[in-house]
């Protein structure tokens, strides 16, 4: 660390101090010896003694004076404010850049702006979408279920009705077929001597009108004068009843006789 101004003039005093110290006493030296000789005129040849002068006594060195205490540090000047630098003023050219790319800025975010609205609507509808096939899903397999559900009972509806109808019809029929058969047996003129009970098969065909086109044995009972007692009662019974509803007339009947029935 380089020393400070006051220990350089703190050693300079001190120097100085000395020097004048040795300078006071070669002075007063010299004095004494020229005081001598202007006080003694040039004597006739006398003997002298010459005395060395006493030794100055030592004389302590004058204290170093206190260095100078530093003088105050003058206050820092203040700062010039720096001169105030105009902006360039900018020119048409650079104007016009400048509203370009600020249109182009707004374009740009108006473009992104639009975009997210559209990827957001977008989900919006898919995400609608979705949900309104999964709505119509829900309501297609609800009503096919139900379609089902009515099917089956419309099925079963008709079965019921139809096995009403059937045994309506069968019992109905029965009871036309019976009233032919009743008819018919009331003209069979039986032979004698029939053994046991057997049984004439004949296949008759009929006009809407009831009255006989055709008899035709289709299986005979074993007993020739019984198939053509029966036969000749087919014939003779024409017209043959009618049926309750037009719904049951047949136009061929098959017709089973037996002798004891």
């Amino acid at each position: 660390m380089p020393p400070s101004r006051t220990a350089t003039r703190w050693s300079t005093g001190k120097w100085i101090a000395a020097a004048l110290a040795v300078a006071v006493h070669l002075g007063f030296i010299v004095f004494l010896i020229f005081s001598v000789t202007w006080q003694n005129p040039k004597p006739e040849a006398v003997s002298v003694e010459l005395y060395a002068p006493p030794t100055p006594e030592k004389v302590a060195p004058t204290p170093a004076p206190e260095p100078p205490k530093p003088p105050p540090e003058p206050p820092p000047e203040p700062s010039k404010p720096a001169p105030k630098v105009e902006p360039p003023q900018p020119t048409k050219a650079d104007i016009a850049l400048k509203e370009k790319q600020e249109r182009e800025r707004k374009q740009k975010e108006e473009k992104e702006k639009k975009e997210i609205e559209k990827r957001e609507a977008d989900k919006r509808d898919a995400e609608k979408k979705k949900q309104e096939e999964k709505r119509l899903a829900e309501v297609r397999e609800r009503q096919t279920r139900e379609a089902e559900a009515l099917k089956a009972q419309a099925d079963r509806e008709r079965l019921m009705a139809k096995q009403a109808s059937d045994a309506t019809r069968s019992k109905a029929n029965d009871a036309y077929i019976r009233s032919i058969q009743s008819k018919i047996k009331g003209n069979v003129v039986l032979p004698p001597d029939i053994p046991g009970n057997p049984e004439a098969i004949f296949d008759v065909v009929q006009l809407p009108t009831g009255e006989i086109i055709d008899a035709q044995l289709r299986k005979s009972s074993g007993v020739r004068a019984y198939d053509d007692a029966v036969q000749r009662a087919i014939l003779k019974s024409s017209p043959l009843p009618k049926p309750e509803t037009p719904e049951l007339f047949q136009r061929s009947l098959t017709l089973r006789f037996r002798p004891l029935d």
